[in-house]
């Protein structure tokens, strides 16, 4: 029987200090068989290398969010967040290199572009973007890409670092479709999670509807973005049931066909 890969989750993240173990102990009874739980920032990998060693199911990805590269030390105190004085370097950069000799850390991610705030270092966030892109090739592993409000660089630098040698998923897809046909010609996935639910998600169900079902991944990014009916809560892999049976509703599949395709999608694209 195949299990739904949860592809791109956070249960590192604080959210869930009062009940990790309870949320991720029960997710194979809710039908969730794997799970890759996505760096964000240095402090992030020390953490998810713990989880990956106490959860047979649970994988990770190493690598720096564009708006912590410059908002946050390295280290495991999360006290120190906000300071702009910050800017990563050689040091966070080898942390994240050496993350992944791990056998459980399968991606570069979470990485990126993302130009939404006001105080955007647009040249670093590329820079380390290439940066990073570079490292996966290097190793061979896909990547994770965080892209908002940054579409056309976004684009620029997976072009210019010949980023489909390595290829990877387009996480929590936004754009429109035009920019996912680019995508899926460069061999990327499409991360598809809770927004498809949402009645103001009919651009993303536009793009599902075309797309081909090989090039779909299901996502959660929990704790955010919970699908509907349980939008607003706090989210976690035992939800993306309802991201599931939306795309089997699309593209006139039953749901078990959804896991069985995505699960396959899924271990393709993370040499698994």
């Amino acid at each position: 029987m195949s299990l739904i890969f949860d592809t791109h989750a956070h249960y590192d993240d604080s959210a869930f200090n009062e009940d990790r173990e309870e949320i991720l102990s029960g997710l194979k009874s809710n039908g969730v068989g794997f799970v890759v739980d996505a760096a964000a920032r240095c402090s992030s990998i020390p953490n998810i290398i713990r989880l990956t060693e106490q959860y047979d199911f649970l994988y990770g990805a190493a690598g720096l969010h564009p708006t912590e590269l410059y908002k946050m030390e390295c280290g495991e105190d999360d006290s120190i967040r906000g300071n702009k004085d910050f800017y990563a370097g050689d040091k966070e950069f080898e942390i994240v290199k050496e993350a992944l000799k791990n056998p459980k850390i399968i991606a570069v991610g979470e990485i990126g572009l993302d130009y939404h705030y006001d105080d955007t270092d647009k040249p670093f966030q590329k820079e380390w973007f290439a940066r990073q892109i570079n490292l996966a090739k290097e190793v061979n592993y896909p990547i994770l890409v965080h892209s908002r409000d940054s579409a056309a660089d976004t684009l620029d630098v997976i072009q210019a670092e010949s980023a489909k040698d390595c290829g990877g998923v387009i996480h929590c897809f936004s754009y429109e479709l035009e920019m996912a046909k680019i995508y899926l010609d460069l061999g990327f996935y499409i991360g598809v999670g809770g927004v498809l639910t949402y009645k103001n998600g009919r651009k993303l169900r536009r793009i599902v509807e075309y797309m081909p079902m090989d090039r779909i991944l299901l996502e959660t990014d929990c704790p955010y973005l919970a699908p509907e009916p349980v939008r607003g809560s706090r989210n976690n892999s035992a939800n993306i049931k309802y991201v599931a049976e939306k795309i089997a509703e699309i593209k006139g599949l039953s749901f078990d066909e959804v896991v069985a395709i995505t699960e396959e999608n899924a271990k393709r694209m993370y040499h698994l």
